[in-house]
């Protein structure tokens, strides 16, 4: 399920923080974000300049707007300026009741420098009950631990140690009734360790990790706090489908996935840690630049927009135009529409295409061994079987008629090319480039073959009496006209959904497998099996 998230924050002009930071991450997470701005700031990496509140009845609308329209999956609560802006939103949350409520207090800066009025600290302790996560740093922990402890509500100093960290989110958990992600991030030493802790089960579970030396924190705290509620809202809703229907068919014992929690705040640390490891990369301002929200979605699927199956299609047909405009221009091609072609060159060309045919069959059997699907195994298997009783048997059927048999000549330079280039490739286990290799082999005979048939290359070839008719009708055999389509389509959606890189292998054993149908079609009039396309007999394998 898409989490549908909704920020209500500040904004921060430079995009590293605030609901810009939060919209990022959210959606780097896998969620769709929403934002509704409590404060505007004039900010950028050095720092925060100053900060306009809107009146706080304006951000009532705005919660009000999303909440008739749309479900709200999960909250994120940023900076929230002032009491009255902690009242409103306190007082949505309290109607509105959202499933997950994340709360990043934003109260003092990581200059020490309190942000929050002591009223609208105080204002925060209505709203903290309302939250089923706060994740505060080590000087916001220290303000939230000291608020209700009838002391006159004095902050104890801001922990200098893991542990004391940890005995203050302990006071808050237990005095709010609130789950707390204690941060060590800004404690000295080579480790950075995260504690999820919570009173109500008396748990917590910690998080190590070691110090990432970078400048480009800026934004941390949203980032993280966003990229929670997502990751919470998304597991919440797996654990109340299995305990509703039973994960495994147990009847609603869900496991681990009864508490989303702790894998929530474990994804999100790793999200973070990979995306502050990539910050200083984008070379974002002069001060403490923003975290690198997408580095590695970019890293792992680029930045291009994939293409449908369809544009691939069409793509690649338009690649292979030049050889397939070659084909047509062959004299074999054009000797064999027109009834001209000589018989020996003929049988050559079956003999060397039963010899073919043998192998190919391998391959797709291969093919059919290889899908990930049932769908792809019987169609690569149901084509294996053609290969051998449809296709060789007519080729055993003509050559049978002659002096001579399919055996009477060994396979050509030509033909052993062509099949070493499919077993090679069918032997390195990748089924979308074994089938993209065996595309052409469909493909291209499926068009020469309509096009004779309907007189694209002439009329002789219309002509009953011509003396390849039996054959040229073999040629547009609607059956193999559906089958190609069929092979088209599988590749194609493979080709769309692979990365960049592996799309781009596809292509080039699609191509080469081209090429050697243009070799294959050259060879029964050629004085010598020429290379492929000029290329060695090795290139032509290992393309």
């Amino acid at each position: 399920m898409t989490a549908r998230v909704l920020s209500i924050a500040g904004s921060d002009p430079s995009g590293g923080a605030g609901i810009q930071a939060d919209l990022k991450s959210i959606a780097a997470v896998g969620g769709y974000g929403m934002a509704a701005i409590a404060a505007l700031t004039a900010q950028n990496t050095h720092g925060v300049r100053s900060v306009h509140v809107p009146p706080a009845a304006f951000l009532a609308e705005q919660l009000d707007a999303v909440a008739d329209d749309i479900e709200i999956d999960a909250v994120k609560l940023g900076m929230l300026a002032n009491a009255e802006v902690i009242g409103v939103v306190a007082e949505w949350l309290a109607r509105v009741r959202p499933p997950v409520v994340v709360l990043d207090p934003v109260m003092v800066a990581t200059s020490g420098d309190r942000l929050l009025a002591p009223e609208a600290e105080q204002a925060m302790r209505q709203l903290l009950p309302l939250a089923d996560l706060v994740t505060p740093n080590l000087a916001e922990l220290a303000v939230l631990a000291g608020l209700g402890g009838g002391s006159g509500d004095a902050a104890p100093p801001v922990a200098s140690t893991w542990a004391e960290a940890i005995a203050q989110a302990e006071t808050v958990s237990a005095r709010f009734g609130v789950r707390v992600l204690a941060k060590g991030g800004h404690l000295g030493g080579d480790t950075a360790p995260d504690a999820l802790v919570d009173a109500a089960s008396a748990t917590t579970v910690e998080f190590p990790g070691e110090r990432i030396e970078t400048t480009a924190t800026h934004g941390t705290g949203c980032s993280l706090s966003s990229a929670i509620a997502t990751l919470a809202a998304e597991g919440g809703a797996d654990g109340r489908a299995a305990a509703a229907g039973g994960a495994d068919g147990d009847g609603g014992n869900t496991g681990e996935r009864g508490d989303p929690w702790p894998t929530a705040v474990a994804e999100a640390r790793r999200w973070l840690r990979e995306s502050l490891r990539h910050g200083e990369a984008l070379g974002v301002g002069g001060g403490h630049g923003p975290i690198s929200h997408f580095a590695g979605l970019w890293a792992r699927g680029g930045t291009r927009t994939a293409p449908t199956p369809a544009e691939v299609e069409a793509e690649w047909w338009a690649s292979i135009r030049g050889i397939r405009d070659d084909i047509d221009a062959l004299p074999f091609i054009r000797g064999l529409a027109d009834g001209t072609l000589a018989r020996e060159p003929f049988l050559g060309y079956l003999a060397q295409d039963a010899h073919y045919l043998r192998d190919y069959a391998r391959v797709l059997a291969e093919a059919s061994r290889l899908a990930p699907d049932a769908a792809g195994q019987a169609f690569w298997a149901n084509s294996a079987h053609g290969s051998i009783i449809g296709e060789l048997e007519l080729h055993t059927g003509w050559l049978g008629r002659e002096a001579g048999t399919e055996t009477s000549a060994p396979p050509d330079a030509t033909t052993t090319a062509y099949l070493d280039h499919l077993l090679a490739t069918a032997q390195r286990g990748d089924h979308a480039v074994l089938v993209a290799a065996l595309l052409p082999c469909f493909w291209i005979y499926t068009d020469l073959g309509e096009r004779l048939a309907a007189g694209g290359f002439g009329e002789a070839a219309l002509d009953p009496a011509h003396p390849y008719a039996s054959w040229l009708a073999t040629y547009a055999d609607p059956g193999f006209a559906v089958a190609t389509r069929e092979a088209i389509g599988f590749v194609t959606r493979a080709a769309a959904g692979a990365t960049p890189e592996h799309r781009e292998r596809m292509h080039r054993a699609f191509v080469a497998s081209a090429r050697h149908e243009l070799a294959f079609f050259a060879a029964p009039l050629a004085a010598r099996a020429e290379p492929v396309d000029g290329e060695s007999h090795a290139a032509a394998v290992t393309a």
